[in-house]
């Protein structure tokens, strides 16, 4: 959630600041603001609304003169979206400017505190406090006075500061909010993500809990929160600019749906030798991977769904029993962790803070964690014990695709792994489902090339009120997925339930014309899932069905049909949801909302 850009060095610092804000639009927020240094005071510009506004109120920065600054986009948690709520906030001098990623969890209790002692706030946001604590703890050090602030506020936050006193640095501060520090070649920069600095260099460092920077034109210096200087390395970044850009496609959704054969290669192919799987960087030996008692699989929103796909692969494949959590509800449960286990984290940003904290929750009771995250250097791949990437490259639209279908091939390798060496495949069935998933990507392209006849399917539920999703086994975690991107971007209501719960209140809300979309993959369930959609048309329901090309009975049971090509019945998901993407997003399209940043949404939901 927001976007934080920080510039010092050569360069007008405003429309870089824009131009960076611009990268981070697709995190999601309500309005957005500037700080620039003009040489005598630091002058503040914000706007409630898109970032348009406050480029056209700028001038695109042209109003704005000087080479050091803060921007921020801003997504309301504490106080209505307002030009007095957005970033960034004043001390009562302005004297020093704050911009705020997180959330101050004691901020009412340092309020209280802070008016007492005859400060006034202007804002009903938490960020407020910060400024008026480091004002109140500045005595000419600023580095001495962000860690004061470090060790009073509770919560998370990234920080980006100016003082007016010191015009020649850019100072920066993190915990639990990814921030990091591009070092450019007229200047260094600060952000909430790599996009927003790719324009301007590929070096950056990633700042890690506790840890403050201090930028200048030519130098940047850590420091812990003891105030010692540390040594960090910079990373390079391999993404191809054009990879953040458009590319030509209306939407960076219809973008990334494009991209998902790529990127199924791409996670795919450097882990596949031959007939067998190595991955290098889970770094497991054979007796640990054989002493694994249950696997606890944990994440948010789609990445969740893909763990219930999970559930099925590696309990049928590697017969390790599975339990799959909703990262926000795992953390408060109390659960029970055997000495053996292991707590697979999904993420797509690495830095999702129930999963992150239900990370953190694993590791201090003594298991094992091993991260799938799409972000190199994010929170979650630092402090993972193991890590498996996923190389999707960036994702900027708000409703994931290539992720998601990333994050599938990573588990389906994990669980063919794990059931190879613990003797559950033989080397001929291991290489038969290698070569299913090598077939994948031409597979998912096919998909792709049919969305003329999904878009003119999709015209027709512009003004649906309700759809339906249903399915058996792994097609209800396929449901799961094509129910949420409907909902999330075309704001339709929609749910999607295990087609045997039908009976069990479910039904009562067809009606006639209802859309119900049934996945039918698993042959097995043929006849039991044929059933459910019997039921469902003979009290009015329009269905839409998406099955194996074998399964050409569908067509007396469904109104619509769409086929996909023979896989083994475990990697089903990654084509089955290709057709159901598509759904949603000429649904959206159709519609007229903004499909790559819908309402109320963040890309990384960095708070609770």
């Amino acid at each position: 959630m927001c976007g934080i850009v920080g510039y010092i060095g050569a360069s007008q610092a405003a429309p870089i600041l824009l131009d960076g804000l611009g990268k981070l639009e697709y995190r999601g927020y309500d309005s957005a603001g500037i700080a620039v240094y003009d040489g005598k005071k630091i002058q503040v510009k914000k706007a409630i609304g898109r970032l348009k506004v406050l480029s056209e109120l700028t001038h695109d920065g042209a109003t704005m003169p000087g080479t050091l600054g803060v921007g921020h986009t801003r997504w309301a948690t504490h106080g209505a979206p307002s030009d007095l709520n957005a970033h960034p906030h004043y001390n009562k001098e302005e004297t020093i400017a704050v911009v705020h990623n997180g959330i101050i969890e004691n901020y009412l209790k340092l309020r209280k505190k802070l008016t007492e002692k005859g400060y006034e706030f202007r804002s009903e946001t938490d960020t407020e406090v910060v400024a008026h604590l480091l004002d109140y703890y500045y005595k000419g050090d600023p580095l001495e006075a962000i860690t004061k602030v470090m060790h009073r506020v509770e919560g998370s936050y990234a920080l980006g500061i100016l003082f007016r006193e010191h015009p020649d640095r850019l100072y920066a501060a993190r915990k639990d909010s990814p921030l990091i520090v591009g070092q450019g070649k007229d200047g260094n920069l600060i952000a909430s993500d790599v996009p927003a600095v790719l324009k301007y260099t590929r070096e950056v460092y990633f700042i890690r809990n506790e840890e403050t920077a201090v930028l200048t034109t030519d130098g940047i210096a850590f420091y812990n929160m003891d105030g010692e200087e540390i040594v960090k390395n910079s990373t390079t970044i391999e993404w191809d600019l054009n990879a953040a850009e458009k590319g030509g496609y209306e939407h960076f959704m219809l973008k990334e749906m494009y991209e998902q054969p790529k990127t199924v290669q791409d996670t795919l192919k450097p882990r596949v030798k031959e007939n067998t799987i190595e991955i290098e960087e889970l770094s497991m030996t054979e007796e640990e991977i054989r002493s694994i008692s249950r696997i606890h699989i944990v994440a948010c929103g789609s990445a969740y769904h893909t763990g219930i796909t999970a559930k099925y692969v590696f309990e049928g494949l590697a017969r390790i029993p599975v339990e799959v959590d909703l990262a926000s509800e795992f953390r408060y449960r109390n659960p029970i962790l055997e000495e053996d286990a292991l707590v697979l984290i999904v993420s797509q940003s690495g830095e999702t803070a129930d999963s992150l904290a239900a990370l953190r929750e694993a590791k201090g009771r003594g298991v094992k964690t091993l991260g799938i995250v799409n972000v190199v250097g994010s929170s979650i791949a630092r402090e993972a014990d193991k890590v498996m990437y996923t190389w999707a490259g960036p994702e900027i639209a708000v409703a994931t695709t290539k992720a998601y279908s990333a994050q599938l091939i990573a588990q389906y390798l994990l669980a063919l792994k794990f059931a190879q060496v613990r003797g559950r495949l033989t080397a001929e069935e291991t290489a038969a489902m290698l070569g299913d998933l090598k077939k994948l990507p031409g597979q998912i392209e096919m998909l792709l090339a049919n969305k003329e006849r999904i878009q003119k399917f999709a015209n027709r539920y512009i003004a649906a009120k309700d759809v339906f999703f249903i399915g058996r086994g792994i097609d209800y975690a396929i449901s799961l997925e094509g129910s949420l991107k409907l909902k999330e971007i075309s704001y339709i209501h929609s749910e999607a339930y295990a087609a045997g719960e039908l009976k069990h209140g479910t039904i009562s809300l067809i009606e006639e014309g209802t859309l119900v979309a049934a996945v039918v993959t698993q042959k097995d369930l043929y006849k039991k899932s044929m059933s459910n959609i019997v039921e469902v048309r003979t009290r009015g329901a329009f269905v839409l069905a998406v099955t194996n090309v074998d399964n050409t009975e569908m067509e007396k049971a469904a109104d619509y049909v769409i086929y996909i090509p023979q896989t083994n019945p475990y990697f089903t998901n990654s084509l089955a949801i290709i057709p159901l993407q598509l759904f949603s997003y000429y649904v959206s399209v159709g519609k007229g909302c903004d499909v790559d940043k819908p309402r109320n949404l963040a890309k990384s939901v960095t708070v609770e």
